[in-house]
């Protein structure tokens, strides 16, 4: 049994960060941990998507004494939303999100992925069915927009509340919970970390039935 303090060796970044992005690193950067558990992926940083929340989360989650090991992935091309979202979406002006084979097997070494994408309720939910269409993980989607499960449903993502109809499927991931209010640029509230940390402990701690 553990007394006293506990030391944690973190890799912050592989490159110079951005002040406005609370010191987190530039885009196409993960800082891994030993053993991966849980990582945090955020959008790329710009004046827009503001990738400060990541950053509290990640180290939020630290703080809190959670037990698992966690990465941060800020990707390289997360402004925007995916070039096969609907015109609705606003997949036809500016930049088109995607993820690279690199950043795929980053994110499936681990058991939960943070998906964290912003405060348009149509690009999150795009963005994460693209995630999840590329990468077989549970993942907990935080946002500054309100969204449900059946947002997701919707759009063809794997859900543990609502499922979308079995030929309708689009993804190999599922959302396992959802988080929303946390303000992009800001720290999240105590209340919204505690609802992010309960989300990593139910899922991390579940057992696989194979296993």
């Amino acid at each position: 049994m553990p007394i006293g303090r506990v030391t944690q060796v973190v890799d912050c970044r592989e490159a110079m960060g951005m002040g406005k992005g609370g010191g987190l690193a530039q885009r196409g950067t993960i800082s891994e941990c030993r053993y991966p558990d849980v990582i945090v992926v955020g959008m790329s940083p710009g004046r827009r998507h503001v990738t400060k929340p990541v950053c509290d989360i990640t180290s939020g989650l630290r703080q809190q004494g959670v037990e698992y090991s966690i990465s941060t992935l800020v990707l390289n091309a997360g402004s925007g939303v995916p070039a096969d979202a609907p015109k609705l979406a606003g997949g036809v002006l500016g930049a088109a999100m995607g993820v690279t084979e690199k950043e795929i097997a980053q994110i499936e070494k681990h058991k939960v992925a943070i998906l964290h994408h912003g405060n348009v309720r149509s690009h999150v939910v795009e963005k994460v069915r693209y995630i999840l269409q590329a990468c077989d993980v549970k993942a907990i989607v935080v946002s500054q927009c309100p969204v449900d499960f059946e947002d997701f449903a919707k759009v063809g993502v794997k859900t543990t509340v609502v499922m979308p109809p079995e030929d309708k499927i689009r993804t190999k991931g599922t959302v396992m919970s959802i988080v929303s209010g946390v303000t992009r640029g800001q720290t999240p509230s105590r209340e919204k970390m505690a609802e992010v940390i309960s989300s990593v402990m139910r899922i991390v701690k579940k057992k696989d039935p194979l296993e």
